[in-house]
């Protein structure tokens, strides 16, 4: 792991997530750029000292080299490291599960979606959402027709950690990386959930929009990012759809929602709820569909326990760190891509989600004028 030191809520969920299936052993780190808190991170969690290291770029060399080196590496910085942490590890041979955004600009994320393919190393992307069963039985539905034809979709992602007195102080707008364009990128809530509504959307419905009208706004006093984003959605079949993700909605903690309306049926979910879905067929009653009792190989791939025990964010998690180990032992015996493993994000996803930001950067500052996707 790179990233995930003391403090560091990510890193703690990615060691989680890892560790639920038994796929994989945690062996080496540099947790921080800190020297010294890279240190003591790793001595809090017990690794070996010798393979806990105060720079990526000595970790990637070092693990390499090894006989019994790492695998794969876990990236969880701030988003600015993501693409040279990536880099290195790659040009090392070395397989890569990396946090989203995928990068702080497009020609980043292109870069590494190329260099992946020349190696031939996996490249997974941690959009957590899409481990959800649910998720994937939605998918599933859409992707057979059993909703027709897509006509509308729309997604919300909501939190109102940045609606907190505390996180509108100077003195947290100065430390804080998401507010910080060096270490965010370029926008700040779009980056950071409005990619998650984007991703899910997308992976859900099957269809990419083709244009895009987009509003960014910050409504915290000396934000250099946004906290707020609004987009309308064209696609090229003629559907169209809403995106709007924001971290100043009160009352919201993490309210990312989906509805996809087809011409036979529609579909819900709210990930607050993730054991369920919503199909509503046209004319009829909606039917309130749980994860243990739906019967399709996507869900099922996805699903740990018995109906009625809820399985939640880490269970979500971890299913795309199963599917990532699944791929990379693949890749190893020289096999093909299992076929289960369809639904993990990878790098080229990470790439979309950059000219998403690109296309709702260049419509807000056209005055929110349509843009091509």
């Amino acid at each position: 792991m790179v990233g995930g030191g003391a403090g560091a809520f990510i890193g703690a969920v990615h060691r989680i997530a890892a560790r639920l299936d038994d796929c994989y052993e945690f062996v080496a780190g540099a947790l921080s750029s800190d020297p010294g808190r890279a240190l003591a991170s790793g001595a809090a969690i017990r690794l070996d000292p010798a393979r806990c290291y105060t720079d990526y770029r000595e970790m990637a060399h070092a693990e390499a080299a090894r006989e019994d080196g790492i695998d794969v590496v876990a990236i969880v910085t701030p988003n600015h490291l993501h693409a040279p942490v990536a880099t290195a590890f790659l040009e090392a041979g070395i397989h890569v599960i990396c946090d989203k955004p995928l990068a702080i600009s497009t020609a980043e994320g292109e870069a590494l979606a190329a260099l992946a393919r020349r190696h031939n190393r996996v490249f997974a992307l941690t959009h957590t959402y899409t481990g959800y069963p649910m998720v994937r039985h939605a998918r599933e539905l859409v992707a057979s027709g059993a909703i027709g034809d897509v006509r509308l979709v729309q997604v919300e992602y909501a939190q109102d950690w940045m609606a907190e007195a505390d996180k509108q102080s100077d003195a947290f707008q100065h430390s804080d990386w998401h507010n910080d364009p060096h270490r965010a990128g370029p926008t700040g809530c779009t980056s950071d959930i409005g990619t998650h509504a984007f991703h899910l959307a997308g992976y859900v419905s099957g269809i990419r929009p083709s244009e895009l009208l987009a509003e960014l706004h910050a409504f915290t006093p000396g934000r250099m990012l946004d906290d707020h984003v609004q987009v309308m959605l064209r696609y090229p079949n003629g559907a169209r759809g809403m995106l709007w993700s924001s971290q100043m909605a009160t009352g919201c903690e993490n309210a990312l929602k989906l509805r996809v309306f087809g011409s036979k049926a529609a579909l819900a979910f709210d990930q607050e709820s993730p054991n369920e879905l919503w199909l509503t067929p046209q004319g009829g009653s909606g039917q309130r569909l749980t994860r243990g009792r739906v019967r399709g190989a996507a869900a099922e791939h996805a699903t740990r326990v018995p109906s009625g025990h809820p399985e939640g964010y880490l269970e979500a998690f971890a299913q795309l760190y199963r599917d990532a180990a699944a791929r990379i032992h693949a890749a190893t015996a020289g096999q093909p891509v299992p076929e289960a493993t369809a639904g993990l994000p990878t790098v080229d996803d990470g790439v979309a989600g950059m000219r998403f930001i690109d296309a709702v950067l260049a419509s807000h500052r056209a005055g929110s004028r349509w843009t091509a996707l």
